[in-house]
Order: structure tokens, then sequence, then C-alpha cells
């Protein structure tokens, strides 16, 4: 249901990259403070999003499949922007993308086969530290001095792209071991005469 609590966050989420696409061509530290916390809140939507689908009971195929793309969108928009705008290290930027992309595809062709991969402890651990280290480089050299911003956000990048490798080759892994199962399956039933898709 598109007007569900959880859907209508998440297109929130959705409707607010945009805005804080605009403000990275605003000058001004205040422009970076408030693209933070546009960032902050948007981000925040997708934790919000999944508690109030579990708590109303309100899941939906459709928001199965929005929730994702929005957090995709997000990302991407926010890791392209900071490295035009020279915010953010390429290389490490580079390994996210490629990692959601890839991921995607995956997760598009488990969904055909009906299989389900639960996400893993050092998974949200990596959207954790890699939304963090976005955060950091929003705000960049805008920040106070003493806090270390530009830097805490730079390594943060890298930590968040070492665990994007790690948690990455770990889905694709599980993924190839199902797809290979399935695979077997297959060719098991058709041995036997039976149709793989009956």
């Amino acid at each position: 249901m598109l007007t569900s609590p959880p859907n209508l966050l998440t297109l929130v989420r959705i409707g607010l990259i945009p805005v804080l696409v605009g403000l990275f061509f605003v000058d001004g530290a205040w422009a970076r403070w408030l693209a933070c916390a546009v960032y902050t809140i948007a981000a925040s939507t997708d934790y919000l999003d999944g508690w109030l689908a579990r708590n109303l009971d309100q899941h939906s195929r459709f928001g199965r499949w929005l929730d994702p793309v929005a957090d995709k969108l997000l990302v991407a928009a926010t890791v392209l922007m900071l490295v035009a705008f020279d915010r953010a290290p390429v290389l490490p930027a580079l390994v996210i993308l490629m990692r959601e992309i890839t991921i995607s595809g995956l997760r598009e062709y488990l969904a055909e086969a009906r299989l389900v991969l639960p996400v893993s402890r050092l998974a949200k651990w990596k959207t954790a530290v890699q939304m963090t280290a976005l955060g950091f480089l929003i705000v960049g050299d805008s920040g106070p001095a003493w806090l270390f911003v530009p830097e805490i956000g730079f390594w943060g990048l890298w930590l968040a792209a070492i665990l994007t490798i790690v948690t990455g080759w770990d889905y694709l892994r599980r993924s190839v071991g199902h797809m290979l199962a399935e695979r077997a399956a297959n060719r098991l039933q058709t041995a036997r005469g039976v149709s793989p898709t009956s």
C-alpha cells in the first residue's frame, strides 16, 4: 500500500535527495550543516520505516522493493556529490557504488528464485560506518577544527569501503551457493523427468 506509514517514510527519504543535492551548490557553512541535517533525517527514515513495518505489521511487496531502492539512491547521490565537489576520496566511493550495483543485481536474481539472504551483523556495521562517514564528509571543513571532521569522514569512508568488500564478498559467496544449489536441484528434477517449474 503506497500510503502506509512505512512507505510514506521511504518516499520522504527519496524526496529529500533533491534537497540534499541542491544544498551542495549553496556556499556557506550553514548550507553544509543544513545538508548534513537533511541527510541525517533521510538516513534515519531507513530505520523508522522498518520499525513501523514490523510493529504495525504493514509489510508489502512494494515496500520491500522501494526501501532498498531509496537507500541506494540516497547513498549514490551523496557519494557522487561529495566526489564531484572534491570532498571525498574517489577509490572508496567507487568501491561502495560498485558494491551497491552488484548486490542489487544479485538481490533481483534471488528474488526471482524466491530466496532471501538475511543481512549479516557485519553488513549492519558497514552501513552504520558508511552513513556516519558520509555525514562527516558533508560537513567537511565547516566543522570545528578540534573535532577533525574531514579526517574522520575520510578514514571512515575508507573503513566503510573495506567492510563493503568483505560483506560484498560474503553476500556474493552465499548467493552463488544458492544459485548452484538451485541449479543442481533443477538438474536432478530434470533427470527424474520432473519439470523444475512444476
